[in-house]
């Protein structure tokens, strides 16, 4: 279970404000990638706070709204399907973090970065594996930021409905591969990620 040990333990070295950030959606083939950074006051406990793989959907969008209401500051932001197609989804996704970040008010002194990478951040960044997992602030950003995405694919889904995104969330199931192959890519489909099909469906 995730707990306050990270962040105290940067504190401790210093870095009097720190937060943590984590994305949703590397995976899927459609839709954008969403990140979220989160400062959360000092050991406030948070129940059944966890990882957001971890948690129903119903969990997830209960938890978002105790987050969003406790915490000193948060961020979510998205890199888009072009940009993902452009810089590639790592790239994309290190992009999304960062402008979560800077949304953040106060500015962090330090961030701690689900995964193993952590580049071109404003200030001190910090790899953390499965930080979503151990740390308070990334499990909380990963929250907000699996439940932000999901809804940007409920709306997606209203415009793209042949597509049935409210079902899958944009990931690459066999339904989804099939209805694009069926219907053809969109423009919120990731064309780098489409492999399945024949070069001229892409």
């Amino acid at each position: 279970m995730p707990d306050y040990s990270y962040e105290c333990k940067y504190q401790d070295e210093g870095y009097a404000v720190v937060c943590g950030t984590d994305e949703a959606g590397r995976g899927p083939l459609a839709g954008p990638v969403c990140a979220a950074a989160v400062i959360l006051p000092d050991g406030l406990y948070i129940e059944g706070l966890n990882d957001s793989k971890k948690l129903t959907e119903k969990k997830r969008e209960k938890l978002f709204d105790v987050i969003c209401e406790n915490a000193v500051s948060y961020g979510i932001a998205y890199a888009s399907v072009e940009e993902i197609d452009t810089m590639n989804i790592l790239n994309a996704s290190q992009l999304a973090m960062r402008r979560a970040v800077a949304m953040l008010d106060p500015r962090p002194d330090l961030v701690i970065v689900d995964g193993n990478i952590a580049r071109d951040f404003e200030m001190k960044a910090v790899p953390l594996i499965k930080g979503d997992s151990i740390s308070m602030s990334v499990a909380a950003a990963s929250i907000l930021a699996k439940v932000s995405r999901d809804r940007v694919c409920l709306e997606l889904d209203k415009e793209y409905p042949q597509y049935m995104l409210a079902k899958h969330k944009g990931y690459g199931t066999r339904l989804h591969m099939d209805l694009i192959k069926k219907h053809g890519p969109s423009p919120i489909h990731r064309r780098t990620f489409l492999k399945f099909l024949d070069k001229n469906d892409v």
